[in-house]
């Protein structure tokens, strides 16, 4: 489904062409036993012998040593070192979205009816999968009016309601692919939203109600006051550290300066 969902959405709109604001601002089991292991097993273990202890003592120097194996270093970014102005534009007094102690943020604010950030969602999705364990990604909706902000409670009710990372690919899917859902070539309800997570396993009912709460509405005013004070041009936009607006010539070029931007933060973060 993933191959096909990816595969369909290379189809959309040229690489770059950003989605503008509607009034043009901007996640062990132990190995069984194999048939030579319990041949050569004895019939009947003694009760306690002079050998359990070395193989005791084997084992915890095994986990020893596992314990002190060094996690191996980030992957070094690739290609040239990101100009200022060029490549990023600094944001004046910026701070991360959602601060987590010894992580280095990366927001993506994105739209759901945005057609380039149905095509984005295959690339970043996998390199999001990738980042390092210091690094934390965070999806932000943007909120430009209208159907935005529909889609915009939609994830944070989704979100609150435990579904938001299983239904993000399939809303995308919905929209721009199988065409169940409007976007911006119309206009969705809440009610059609809720019929889709319904297709998903969340009561329609609920989800309304939770898309309606002040909890996601508190959530959604929050989201648009980071995107406003990040000055972002249109979606989607990666942020990192709160600090950096990417920029770049592609969407690949996006992600690669995001990796030299990360590395700064770590660097800037270990003195």
């Amino acid at each position: 489904m993933k191959i096909r969902f990816a595969l369909a959405l290379t189809a959309l709109l040229p690489l770059m062409v950003a989605c503008k604001a509607q009034d043009g601002t901007a996640e062990t089991t132990a190995p069984a036993a194999t048939p030579a292991a319990a041949e050569a097993a004895p019939a009947a273990a003694p009760a306690a012998t002079d050998t359990a202890a070395p193989a005791a003592a084997e084992g915890a120097s095994t986990e020893a040593a596992a314990a002190n194996t060094p996690v191996p270093a980030p992957a070094r970014p690739v290609g040239p070192e990101p100009v200022a102005g060029t490549d990023y534009v600094v944001i004046e007094g910026g701070q991360p979205f959602q601060p987590a102690t010894g992580k280095i943020e990366v927001v993506e604010i994105f739209g759901y009816v945005c057609p380039a950030c149905a095509r984005f969602q295959p690339l970043v999705g996998s390199w999001k999968a990738g980042l390092p364990a210091d690094v934390n990604f965070v999806y932000v909706p943007a909120g430009f009016g209208g159907i935005w902000d529909n889609y915009a409670r939609a994830f944070y009710a989704a979100e609150a309601l435990g579904v938001q990372e299983k239904t993000h690919d399939p809303l995308y899917a919905a929209i721009h692919v199988e065409k169940t859902l409007k976007g911006e070539m119309g206009v969705d309800s809440p009610e059609d939203i809720a019929k889709f997570y319904g297709q998903h396993g969340v009561d329609a009912k609920t989800f309304l109600d939770t898309m309606s709460g002040f909890s996601v509405a508190a959530k959604v005013n929050r989201a648009k006051q980071f995107a406003q004070r990040s000055k972002i041009g249109g979606t989607p936009s990666i942020i990192v550290g709160g600090k950096y607006l990417v920029k770049g010539k592609s969407f690949e070029d996006m992600l690669r300066i995001a990796d030299h931007l990360i590395a700064r933060e770590r660097a800037a973060n270990a003195k």
